[in-house]
């Protein structure tokens, strides 16, 4: 009965919605792990790790998003994480869905790093090891094809949900001295051994999404100041 269960066909679902979606170019890595799962689970791992990364690529090309060719799949993996929108526009203000959320998108980067860690350990193709590994099994195999699949599902909607939306003008630091000024006079500056940075760039350069949340917030309050005639601080209630 287990080697009967092993063989049961396993398609990646959300990859393929997004294949029908635009992203044409992973269908052969597709097939192939979906191959993989039962009749090679090594290569699993290899492909699983190939398809995501050419998911954040395309990505990020397609958002015109610079990266260096020799970024790793954790960094990519942050990078689209950095600059997709992962609340609705309704909820951009949202502070304890940001963090849920968020947490949640750091079990998906673990959950990343854990495949990684078997392809290096156990990969089909890996490293050209000269010592052989014990092979892992199609449930273990089964896990990494799993984790590819929502993590490019879940990025790719994001993706087009956004691009379908009216377009804004690109986020730019540098735009906003204002709202800087205001960051860096209500936040001590970071400090990490010798070195010193502003709050606003550390904000700006580490969460993208929060930042554009409170720089709307102290718009919106700018144009309709209080009786002292000053903004309001964003996120404040009441």
């Amino acid at each position: 009965m287990p080697e009967a269960a092993a063989t049961v066909e396993f398609r990646m679902y959300n990859a393929r919605v997004a294949m029908v979606a635009g992203l044409t170019h992973i269908e052969e890595q597709v097939r192939a792990i979906e191959l993989a799962v039962t009749e090679n689970p090594n290569l699993t791992f290899d492909l699983a790790k190939t398809v995501v990364e050419s998911t954040c690529k395309t990505i990020l090309k397609e958002r015109k998003i610079a990266f260096d060719a020799n970024d790793n799949l954790p960094k990519l993996f942050k990078t689209v994480v950095m600059n997709l929108p992962m609340l609705p526009v309704a909820a951009s203000a949202e502070i304890e869905a940001r963090r849920s959320l968020a947490q949640t998108m750091n079990g998906l980067h673990t959950a990343l790093h854990g495949v990684c860690e078997l392809r290096n350990l156990h990969g089909f193709a890996s490293h050209g090891k000269e010592e052989s590994r014990p092979p892992m099994g199609s449930i273990q195999a089964l896990l990494a094809a799993q984790t590819a699949d929502t993590i490019i599902g879940f990025f790719h909607r994001l993706h087009l949900q956004d691009r379908t939306q009216p377009s804004f003008p690109r986020l730019a630091y540098d735009d906003n001295v204002e709202f800087n000024d205001y960051v860096d006079e209500a936040n001590e500056a970071v400090r990490i051994f010798d070195l010193s940075y502003q709050p606003s760039e550390v904000l700006f350069n580490v969460d993208l999404e929060a930042y554009r949340t409170l720089l709307g917030e102290f718009d919106v309050d700018e144009d309709s100041p209080g009786e002292s005639g000053e903004a309001s601080t964003p996120g404040a209630s009441g």
